[in-house]
């Protein structure tokens, strides 16, 4: 298939486009490369997949590549550009969309709210309006664990009431998701949502745990841990999600009960884990214990995340990467990157 992959030099998009391209689909990928973290990390993803930084940076709006036999192009451009990207749908006729471009963040969220609303609606309106005028046999997208927000009930379930989100980052996720089943009802678009669950591994984002702890321990600096430790994440290897999307692909959603061929899934690893194993973990994989600063919980966070991921689990899902194996490869290759 041809499938275009946004966010491709994002830490998911990233792992999927090379992992698509392996199994011999022709993949565009597109990202905007914007400074919401290091943008070396994302030339160097871009890197792997054999696109040069400097083509890269030089041309905005214009595929660039030929990497696999011309089974790979990157082109940087928004999301929110109306103009163009309906250019790049009809120009490439696309079979499939995996939407993860976004602005990401929950506690961003609070400080940059323009921002989500920029992305991640109305970029994801771009995207909504090209797949109707193009036909596009099956749009997925990236959601997020955060749409549960407080809920009580565990482990989370996509049939559970999500109408109170605490960040704003959040209620752009479940707007996507109304937003999908309205043109999934209207236009018969098959649609899928994908509520990640804490995903980590290599390439990482740097904002994100892993990484921060990562970099603390390794300069003898302190981590910060918030709600004093006691939280718990339903931590997924990427090597599990990217499976997960892959799965979810090939399963094309059918009209389901609201006259919708639409689904929303969990991604996760169904097995959650505490903040303070999770932070051994990494100690033992650096053989150093860390500095903790015990800070209360940040606004717009949640205490404890956990999959149910059943309905995955009938489409032929595992999660097979355990925490140990998990950070163990994630350390490894920080460690190699942060030394070249």
């Amino acid at each position: 298939m041809k499938i275009l992959v946004t966010g491709a030099a994002g830490f998911i998009g990233f792992h999927l486009c090379r992992s698509l391209l392996r199994k011999g689909h022709t993949v565009v990928g597109l990202d905007n490369i914007n400074d919401y973290y290091d943008v070396n990390l994302k030339y160097a993803r871009l890197n792997e997949l054999g696109i040069v930084r400097s083509e890269a940076e030089t041309f905005l709006n214009k595929s660039i590549g030929d990497l696999f036999n011309d089974s790979f192009q990157f082109v940087r451009m928004n999301l929110e550009d109306r103009e163009n990207l309906p250019v790049l749908f009809n120009k490439n006729k696309f079979d499939m969309v995996c939407n993860l471009a976004a602005q990401a963040g929950v506690r961003y969220s609070i400080e940059n709210p323009e921002s989500y609303i920029d992305s991640n609606i109305v970029g994801f309106l771009n995207i909504l309006e090209c797949c109707r005028h193009n036909r596009i046999k099956h749009l997925l997208y990236a959601s997020s664990s955060s749409v549960y927000g407080e809920n009580k009930k565990i482990p989370f379930s996509t049939s559970d009431n999500v109408d109170h989100p605490i960040s704003l980052y959040a209620a752009t996720k479940k707007s996507n998701e109304l937003m999908s089943h309205t043109y999934s009802h209207l236009y018969n678009i098959p649609t899928t949502g994908m509520r990640f669950f804490t995903v980590y591994g290599p390439w990482g984002r740097p904002d994100m745990a892993p990484m921060l702890f990562s970099e603390a321990i390794s300069k003898g600096k302190s981590i910060k841990v918030f709600n004093n430790g006691n939280m718990s994440r339903d931590f997924t290897y990427i090597d599990d999600i990217v499976n997960g999307i892959e799965i979810l692909l090939k399963n094309v959603p059918k009209i389901n009960e609201m006259k919708a061929p639409y689904r929303v899934s969990n991604i996760g690893n169904g097995n959650p884990q505490s903040l303070g194993h999770f932070i051994r973990v990494i100690e033992n994989s650096f053989g150093k214990e860390a500095k903790k600063e015990f800070l209360p919980m940040q606004a717009g966070d949640v205490p404890r995340t956990w999959a149910d991921i059943t309905e995955l689990e009938n489409l032929g899902y595992r999660s097979e990467i355990g925490i140990e194996k998990g950070v163990g490869e994630f350390v490894k290759w920080y460690q190699e990157y942060t030394n070249n």
